[in-house]
């Protein structure tokens, strides 16, 4: 069986519409976000204080594509779509789905300090500048595009109603 692999920007609720998905079709949950946590024991917060930016897309990228998966709904770090070499190897065996989320949505959820956040960007990029240089990473990656709903379950009812609508299936 094949993975579903959760692309989009901070705020999106990747990983709250994973889990909800992942009990809907009975396979493990993972948030790339807890495996760097495992890994390093450090959070993205403090990861990118220490690290910097570019320091931490290179780890985060790592750990992307050295996941070797199967049955597992992946909610990827919004900065994921950075790593060409990540998103390849994971798409490999997996379908992408980007949750797509109205920008001022975001706008709403996210911090004055995105920082605080743990967003993988310069200090000084709003989140506007942030979307706007990864939407397009979104669209070159993404399988299947679906506009977040209220509530994770009703996105995750959306996300396999969108995938059966077109005919894609997880079984390889």
């Amino acid at each position: 069986m094949k993975n579903l692999i959760l692309i989009g920007m901070p705020g999106t609720g990747k990983s709250a519409v994973g889990k909800a998905l992942a009990a809907r079709l009975g396979y493990t949950f993972l948030d790339v976000d807890d495996v760097i946590y495992e890994r390093t024991g450090k959070t993205l917060k403090e990861l990118l204080l220490e690290m910097g930016v570019d320091d931490f897309l290179v780890l985060e990228g790592k750990v992307g594509a050295s996941l070797d998966l199967q049955d597992t709904v992946i909610a990827t770090g919004g900065s994921m779509v950075l790593s060409s070499g990540a998103m390849e190897s994971l798409r490999k065996n997996g379908v992408s789905v980007w949750l797509e989320t109205p920008l001022r949505e975001i706008e709403d959820r996210m911090p004055e300090d995105l920082w605080d956040r743990g967003i993988a960007a310069p200090r000084d990029m709003t989140i506007r500048e942030i979307y706007r240089q990864r939407e397009p990473l979104y669209a070159k990656y993404a399988d299947v595009i679906v506009v977040s709903q209220e509530g994770e379950d009703a996105t995750a009812r959306q996300v396999e109603q969108v995938m059966h609508t077109v005919g894609m299936s997880l079984n390889n």
